[in-house]
């Protein structure tokens, strides 16, 4: 594999990646080239790296990003044909909002939809009075982390649901956009927060009857 990691990597971090990408190559051989995919690998990681308070991790989220990026870009080229609904959820800091949106809606569509989420500028981490708070509905958001969104993964979907990314939320041409008006929960204890995360609950079971898709 040629060796073109991004610079500045340990010994480490350099195994890592080529380890990732030999999965990544592995997992979507026959639709894209290593080329690709290593792209795909290294500015996922360049995304992260400007940012992260725990760089040995880096190499584990630009793996987690790259996999949703190709995901998204073999629908986009249509390389992928399972006919699921793709919804995309979007605010400002993927730390909150869309966090616990995008839980919502993998707990009750289980494998008869896909959902992502990014944010204009991604935060550091997810709110923890988020993740307590969706552990009180017995879904776990722990593992998550803030990521942007990309060009591939808003083409790759049916639907963009924003929430207060405003005018820094992307938009194309013939997308369906819906606009959620939500508290933003940055900062707020897990009681502020609880209604918010029953609105999103509302609406994300209002969307998915919306959208045919049974709730589990």
């Amino acid at each position: 594999m040629t060796d073109t990691h991004p610079p500045d990597l340990s010994i480490d971090q350099r195994l890592a990646l080529r380890t990732a990408a030999t999965r990544l190559q592995a997992e979507f051989d026959g639709l894209f080239g290593q080329e690709t995919v290593v792209q795909f690998l290294h500015t996922s990681y360049d995304q992260f790296a400007a940012r992260s308070t725990i760089p040995r991790f880096l190499p584990l989220l630009a793996e987690r990003f790259a996999r949703q990026r190709l995901h998204a870009l073999a629908r986009v080229e249509g390389h992928h044909h399972d006919g699921k609904p793709t919804v995309l959820f979007l605010c400002v800091h993927n730390a909150g909002r869309s966090q616990m949106a995008l839980g919502f809606f993998r707990h009750i569509a289980g494998d008869r939809a896909v959902a992502w989420s990014g944010g204009s500028e991604p935060g550091y981490e997810v709110n923890p009075s988020a993740i307590a708070a969706m552990a009180e509905r017995d879904i776990d958001i722990s593992g998550e982390f803030p990521k942007p969104w990309t060009d591939e993964i808003v083409r790759a979907a049916d639907v963009v649901i924003t929430m207060g990314c405003g005018d820094a939320c992307p938009v194309f041409p013939g997308k369906r956009y819906l606009d959620w008006t939500l508290d933003d929960p940055a900062g707020k204890s897990v009681e502020d927060v609880r209604p918010v995360r029953d609105e999103i609950e509302r609406r994300v079971r209002g969307l998915l009857d919306e959208l045919g898709v049974l709730a589990g």
